[in-house]
């Protein structure tokens, strides 16, 4: 069972990155990643909110859907869930550490609708994970896009004391810049 677990662990935070190989949550990943602190920050809003997710929503799925047999309500519920969680981490947020509220700005909310959080939670059902099994998914996904999103911000805080060409600058450096890394990461797939 451990090592089942730690090869989930390195698969689906390394391996199978949501962002660089599944190219899931890439509006956040895309727009918060212009500072280390804010990507640190919302990794970890996020963390929070897929682990949580994970394991309310396996709850949701093994306890009630499928023994009334309406797993065909799966995607409402999960979305319903993980908007509740969203607003939970806004409220915390804005209550106790409102800069990085402020930071976040409009992708806070966005995490209601980023489709990595739902991915999980499918993906936990589609391959039949138990509750622990899909925390852990969760939990390393959202490790993963932290990891993906705070790399993301380094590079692009180096790249403005950088001369880059006219046609390059702003978001085609960004882009190039993910390209780049999600070709890094497919060196990983040779881990497991």
């Amino acid at each position: 069972m451990m090592k089942e677990l730690l090869v989930i662990l390195i698969a689906s935070s390394l391996v199978n990155n949501v962002v660089l190989s599944q190219f899931l949550g890439l509006c956040p990943f895309l727009g918060v990643s212009k500072k280390t602190e804010t990507a640190t920050g919302m990794g970890v809003a996020v963390i929070f909110v897929i682990t949580l997710a994970s394991a309310v929503a396996g709850a949701i799925y093994q306890f009630i859907l499928l023994p009334f047999h309406i797993a065909y309500l799966q995607t409402i519920v999960f979305i319903l869930v993980i908007a509740a969680l969203v607003q939970f981490v806004e409220m915390f947020l804005k209550k106790f550490i409102p800069g990085l509220y402020q930071s976040l700005g409009v992708y806070l909310p966005l995490i209601t609708t980023n489709c990595a959080v739902l991915g999980v939670a499918l993906t936990n059902v589609q391959k039949s994970y138990g509750i622990l099994t899909g925390i852990v998914n969760g939990f390393a996904t959202a490790v993963g896009f932290t990891i993906s999103i705070v790399i993301l911000a380094g590079i692009r805080e180096k790249l403005t004391y950088n001369d880059i060409p006219e046609s390059f600058r702003g978001m085609p450096i960004v882009l190039v810049t993910a390209g780049l890394m999600a070709i890094a990461f497919c060196g990983f797939s040779g881990l497991l």
